[in-house]
This record gives structure tokens, C-alpha cells and sequence, in this order.
């Protein structure tokens, strides 16, 4: 028996699966009281158990959760451009985890970070990176904002901004 999904995972699997078999963009219909609200939010995609796709915004760029959720589960499955897109043979065998940000607030130093309980966000002028709280081998304040720069491509000599937030994950 397949486990009961929550329905904020629930819509982020039915918009892949509805972009990705029909090419359609899913109309989020039945909202919970959470999708309703306006949230940056991350899809991630894994396919036996390794990173398939994760994209999202850290500010909220739609008019609620639920088409915050749809259109991130989307590009999580075809415009992440670490990975191909996703195909309709992938669908059976992918897990979808969405994470939901409070608003991102300025820390003054490395020891108001807790990589298990918040995610990091580095800013130098236009380029930021993010990184989510609780990730498998991220165990220091220092390796989130390595990976940050990295991404954001900021060197370790530049001065950054530091920016902390927490997240809400279903599964």
C-alpha cells in the first residue's frame, strides 16, 4: 500500500508528473491553509535516493504557496542544469521533498548559524547563493557558506552579506 503523501508533497509530484506526461501546467485546485499563504519555496527530487533535481525561490515570486510549489516542482524536473530533464519512464521511481522558508533574516557572524536548523544565505552585490538547513554532509556553519560561494561563484577573499532561515519539509 503506498503511503498517504502530504498534499503539499502530493501537488509537487501531480505538477511533474501532469508537466512532464501531458505537458500541462497543473491549475493547483484544493488549497490547505498553508498553500494559501505567500513563501519561498524549494522542491527537491530524488531518484533512488540521489539528487535528481532542486530548484526554488527564497522569496516568494507567485501569488501563494500552491503556484510557488507548481512552478518549482517543474523546473526542478526539467531546468535544474546540473541534470537532464525528467522523462515519463522516471515518473514511478521519484521522491519529492518541498521545503517552505520563512523570510531569510540578517545574521552579523558565522555563530548565529546552525546548519541543522538553518539554511544560509551569502550575498555579494547582485550574486547569492543559497544552501537548505539539515543536508546529508553539511555539518558546519563554515562548509554551508563554502557551498554557497561556490555557487554564487564568490571567491573566499570577497566580503559577503549573511542571511539564515528555516524551513518547513514534507516528505
Amino acid at each position: 500500500m503506498e503511503k498517504q503523501l502530504h498534499p503539499i508533497v502530493k501537488l509537487a509530484r501531480e505538477a511533474v508528473e501532469s508537466y512532464v506526461g501531458q505537458d500541462k501546467v497543473l491549475k493547483p485546485k484544493e488549497l490547505t491553509d498553508e498553500m494559501k499563504q505567500r513563501s519561498g519555496v524549494f522542491v527537491s527530487i530524488k531518484k533512488h535516493g540521489e539528487l535528481r533535481g532542486c530548484i526554488g525561490t527564497f522569496e516568494p515570486s507567485r501569488a501563494n504557496v500552491a503556484e510557488e510549489i507548481v512552478a518549482n516542482a517543474i523546473s526542478s524536473a526539467t531546468q535544474d542544469p546540473r541534470f537532464a530533464s525528467v522523462v515519463v519512464s522516471e515518473l514511478g521511481d521519484l521522491e519529492y521533498s518541498v521545503d517552505i522558508l520563512t523570510e531569510p533574516e540578517p545574521v552579523d557572524g558565522i555563530d548565529q548559524l546552525d546548519p541543522k536548523k538553518y539554511g544560509v544565505i551569502v550575498e555579494c552585490g547582485f550574486r547569492r547563493g543559497l544552501l537548505l538547513p539539515d543536508l546529508e554532509g553539511v555539518a558546519t556553519a563554515e562548509k554551508q557558506i563554502e557551498i554557497c560561494r561556490a555557487k554564487a561563484g564568490i571567491s573566499a577573499d570577497e566580503p559577503i552579506k549573511l542571511y539564515r532561515f528555516e524551513v518547513r519539509r514534507y516528505k
